[in-house]
C-alpha cells in the first residue's frame, strides 16, 4: 500500500474506519492512514500543556530561572530533546525539602553524603570553603535578611559531614551567582560615589556663604551614602546634584551682578552727598559774604549786585537739590527692584535645594524625605494618639519586565505606579520611593483594616490602567504589606514588619495585600 497515491490511501482509510466501526476522529483517521501508508505515527507536539507546566515551575534560584528560559525556548522550537535537557537540568537545582523526615531519608538513600561521595572533599576542605564564604560576606552587605538566612544554611551545610552533595552544590552555586553580581555592583558603587564626592567638592567653591543653600545637597549625599547602597539611587542623586549645581551657579552669578549694582549705586549716592555738602558749604560762604557786602553798602546801586549774586546762588542750590532728589528716587527704585530679584533668587535656591528630598524619576520622596515625613507622622501619632499605617509595596516581576522590555520601560513602569498612587491617595498621605521597585506609603489616621483596604483599592485601580511600551500595552501589579505603627514603635521597625508581610504576599502568589 505504500506505493499508492495519497488519495487512494485516504479512500482506503475511510473504508477501514467504516469496516472497523470506528468514530472518524482525527486520532483514529491518522492511526489508520499511517498504518495503510506504512509511515510512522508522530504525535502532535503539546505546546499548550508544556507551557502550562513551564509556567507552574517555581523559580527559587538563578539556576532554575536559567533552565526555565531554556525550557520556554525549546517549547517554542518544538524541540523534544531541548525540553528533556532543560527539565533534567532544572531538577538538579531543586532544593531538598526540609519539611518531611521521610523525604530526607529518601534523599539520603538517593544522594551520597559529602564524606562518602568524594574522598577528596574532607571536612577540613569544606571548612576552608566555609571560611571563604564568610570572608566574602562583608562585600555583600547585611541588608538582605533572606539572603543572610541562605548563607547561614550554606555554612551549616558545609560544616556538616552528613550534608548531601547535591544540596551543598546547589547552595554554593546560588551563593556564587550572588557574589558575582555583588562584585560588579561594588565596583560601580565606588566609581559613582567618587563622582558624587567630586561634584559636592566642586560645588563648595560655587556656593554662597549662606549655609541654607548647602543643606539640600549635603543631605542628599548623606542619603545616597546610607545603606543599603544601590546604583539606581546613586544615579538619581548624581542627576539631581548636577541639576542643583547648574541652577545654583546661575543663581549665584545673577546674585553677584545684583550685589555689584547695589555697590555702584551706594558709591554714587555717597559721591552725591559729598557734592551736596560741598555745594552747601559754598552756598553758606556766599551768603556770609553777601551779608558783609550789604552791611557795607551806602546806596541802592551797591546793594543790587549783591542781591543778584544771592539770587543766582539760591537758584543753583535749588536746581542741585532737585537733581539730587531725582537721583535718589531713581536709586531707591533700582534698590527695590534689586531687592525683589535677590528675594526671588533665594526662593529659587530654596526650591531646588528642597528637590534633593525627592526622587528624580518618580517625583516621590526619596529615603531622606521619607525619614523626615515619618518623623513628623510619628510625632503626631504620639501627640494625638491617632492610628498610623505604613505600607511597603513591590512591583511584581519587575526584573522580568526590565529584561524583556528594557530598563527604559522599567522606568516608565515606576513613574506610572507613582502617578496612579498619587491620584488614589488622600492629601494627607505620603508616597516615597524606598529603593528599586519598592515604595512606602504613610497613611495617617488609618487603622490596619482600612490601610489594607486602601492598598487593595490601589491594586484594583492599577489593574484598570496600562501604559505604553512603544505600541504595546503593559499592565503591572504589585504585592504589598501593611503594618499599623504602635505608639512606642520606631519607624524602621514598622517598615520592617510591612516588608515581611509583603514578602509573604509574594510567596502567596503575588498581586496581594497582607497585614503585618
Amino acid at each position: 500500500m505504500t506505493e499508492n497515491r495519497p488519495f487512494e490511501v485516504a479512500r482506503e482509510t475511510l473504508k477501514q474506519l467504516s469496516v472497523k466501526k470506528l468514530v472518524p476522529t482525527p486520532v483514529n483517521y491518522q492511526a489508520i492512514y499511517s498504518e495503510i501508508a506504512g509511515i510512522p505515527i508522530v504525535p502532535d507536539f503539546p505546546d499548550g500543556p508544556l507551557r502550562q507546566i513551564a509556567q507552574a515551575l517555581p523559580l527559587k534560584n538563578p539556576g532554575q530561572q536559567k533552565q526555565k528560559g531554556l525550557l520556554d525556548s525549546a517549547i517554542g522550537q518544538r524541540n523534544w530533546q531541548g525540553v528533556e535537557s532543560a527539565l533534567l537540568a532544572y531538577a538538579g537545582f531543586i532544593m531538598p525539602s526540609a519539611t518531611s523526615a521521610n523525604s530526607q531519608d529518601a534523599a539520603l538513600t538517593c544522594a551520597p553524603a559529602l564524606s562518602t561521595a568524594s574522598p577528596g572533599l574532607t571536612a577540613e576542605f569544606m571548612g576552608q570553603i566555609a571560611r571563604l564564604v564568610e570572608n566574602a560576606l562583608p562585600a555583600l552587605g547585611s541588608d538582605d535578611a533572606r539572603f543572610a538566612a541562605q548563607v547561614g544554611e550554606l555554612l551549616t551545610a558545609l560544616r556538616d559531614p552528613a550534608t548531601e552533595l547535591t544540596a551543598a552544590k546547589t547552595l554554593l552555586a546560588n551563593f556564587s551567582h550572588r557574589l558575582s553580581f555583588a562584585a560588579e555592583d561594588q565596583a560601580e558603587v565606588k566609581k559613582t560615589l567618587l563622582k558624587l564626592l567630586q561634584l559636592i567638592v566642586q560645588n563648595m567653591g560655587e556656593l554662597s556663604l549662606d549655609d541654607g543653600w548647602l543643606k539640600g545637597q549635603t543631605e542628599a549625599l548623606r542619603t545616597a551614602a546610607a545603606p543599603p547602597l544601590t546604583l539606581r539611587r546613586l544615579d538619581d542623586v548624581e542627576r539631581l546634584l548636577k541639576d542643583v549645581l547648574f541652577k545654583q551657579k546661575d543663581a549665584k552669578g545673577r546674585a553677584m551682578e545684583a550685589q555689584d549694582e547695589l555697590r555702584k549705586m551706594l558709591a554714587a549716592f555717597i559721591e552725591r552727598l559729598s557734592l551736596m555738602t560741598a555745594s552747601s558749604s559754598g552756598y553758606h560762604g556766599k551768603m556770609e559774604e553777601s551779608v558783609r557786602l550789604m552791611a557795607q553798602a551806602r546806596s541802592l546801586e551797591d546793594i543790587a549786585p549783591v542781591l543778584k549774586e544771592v539770587i543766582g546762588a539760591t537758584r543753583l542750590m535749588t536746581a542741585e537739590a532737585l537733581a539730587v532728589r531725582d537721583e535718589l528716587q531713581t536709586m531707591r527704585e533700582k534698590t527695590q527692584a534689586t531687592d525683589a530679584e535677590l528675594s526671588k533668587l533665594h526662593q529659587e535656591l530654596d526650591r531646588v535645594s528642597a528637590q534633593a528630598l525627592h526622587d528624580h524619576l518618580t517625583g516621590a520622596l526619596n529615603r531622606k524625605g521619607l525619614d523626615e515625613a515619618l518623623s513628623r507622622e510619628l510625632s503626631s501619632l504620639r501627640r494625638k494618639g491617632s492610628p498610623l499605617c505604613v505600607s511597603l509595596l513591590d512591583i511584581d516581576n519587575f526584573k522580568k519586565l526590565n529584561d524583556s522590555k528594557g530598563h527604559a520601560t522599567g522606568d516608565v513602569a515606576l513613574a506610572h505606579l507613582a502617578q496612579v498612587a498619587r491620584e488614589c491617595m488622600r492629601p494627607q498621605d505620603t508616597l516615597a520611593r524606598y529603593g528599586g521597585e519598592e515604595f512606602v506609603l504613610l497613611l495617617p489616621d488609618t487603622p490596619l483594616e482600612q490601610g489594607i483596604a486602601a492598598m487593595t483599592r490601589l491594586q484594583r485601580e492599577l489593574s484598570k490602567r496600562f501604559f505604553l511600551a512603544g505600541t504595546e500595552k503593559v499592565l503591572i501589579t504589585f504585592s504589598a504589606g501593611v503594618a499599623q505603627v504602635a505608639p512606642d514603635e520606631a519607624g524602621d521597625a514598622a517598615i520592617k514588619r510591612a516588608d515581611q508581610a509583603m514578602y509573604l504576599a509574594k510567596r502567596a502568589g503575588k498581586n496581594r495585600v497582607l497585614g503585618g
